[in-house]
């Protein structure tokens, strides 16, 4: 009996393969290759030389804290604003789901002037907040603060379709069967949210981590104080120190690389275990 191939809307493997590799050599590869290279033509001893210096590890810890900082409160921050965009309707809601992507279309030194005209000692939130002792633009709390809102909207958009997909008879019948709220939202919901958090919580932590524009005007870029290192990789660059700039731009790469493989591994897990569950 001869086999019948199966047509498909797109082009063959071979063709789409060959396509996805080539497209992913040229944009991702081959630019990551290249920041490799340049880093390498320091030497192990001057690499770590210029890596430890007290500057730069400063700068690293601020960029990775503040990130994970940023990306643990859209975590909890952007799922509460997904499900109240999903589960109610109440006016002005849709103006309000449009501003979620308000970070995507403003550029990001703009948002940045937003934010620190905003926290400034004399901008119209700075000034109350000073009054109480909290001081927000020029500090680590303003860092924080620009990451949370570039990296908002990978959260809610990301947490939305998994929500709206969530079985509401699931949650009347463990109701029925005398599950509190919490219990309801612990043993039904969460475990069907994890993949598509983990998901969000990556992509704003990604998108943190690597942010320039927004944090250049409100952190001050004090050395060793509010100095991120994306602002001291340009400061690089700007006096020609290329393979100083590539290599700390080596070792955000790595440690995020780091981050990225473990919380798909986490994701992967969850999915295993939601699946035994159902099971």
């Amino acid at each position: 009996m001869a086999l019948i191939r199966r047509r498909t809307v797109l082009p063959g493997f071979g063709l789409t393969f060959g396509i996805a590799v080539t497209y992913l050599g040229l944009i991702v590869l081959l630019p990551l290759s290249a920041l490799l290279v340049k880093a390498s033509g320091l030497g192990w001893a001057s690499f770590w030389r210029t890596v430890g210096e007290p500057r730069v590890l400063a700068s690293l810890e601020l960029s990775f804290t503040a990130a994970l900082t940023a990306a643990v409160i859209n975590l909890f921050v952007g799922l509460a604003i997904a499900w109240t965009l999903v589960r109610y309707r109440f006016p002005g809601k849709r103006l309000l789901d449009a501003a979620i992507d308000l970070p995507f279309a403003l550029p990001t030194a703009v948002s940045g002037l937003a934010l620190t005209s905003l926290l400034a000692g004399n901008g119209w939130i700075g000034r109350y907040l000073e009054e109480i002792g909290v001081r927000a633009a020029f500090t680590r709390v303003g860092v924080v603060v620009a990451l949370v809102f570039i990296g908002l909207p990978f959260m809610v958009r990301t947490a939305q379709p998994a929500i709206a997909d969530l079985d509401r008879e699931t949650e009347e019948a463990a109701a029925s069967l005398g599950a509190g709220r919490w219990q309801t939202f612990r043993r039904v919901l969460l475990p069907a949210l994890v993949p598509a958090c983990t998901t969000g919580f990556a992509l704003a932590f990604a998108r943190a981590l690597g942010e320039y524009g927004s944090v250049v005007f409100i952190s001050g870029n004090m050395p060793s104080k509010t100095e991120i290192a994306p602002v001291l990789i340009v400061g690089k660059l700007e006096q020609y120190d290329y393979a100083g700039a590539a290599a700390i731009a080596v070792v955000m790469l790595t440690f995020s690389f780091i981050m990225l493989v473990a919380i798909n591994l986490l994701q992967r897990w969850a999915g295993v275990r939601r699946r035994e569950a159902v099971a």
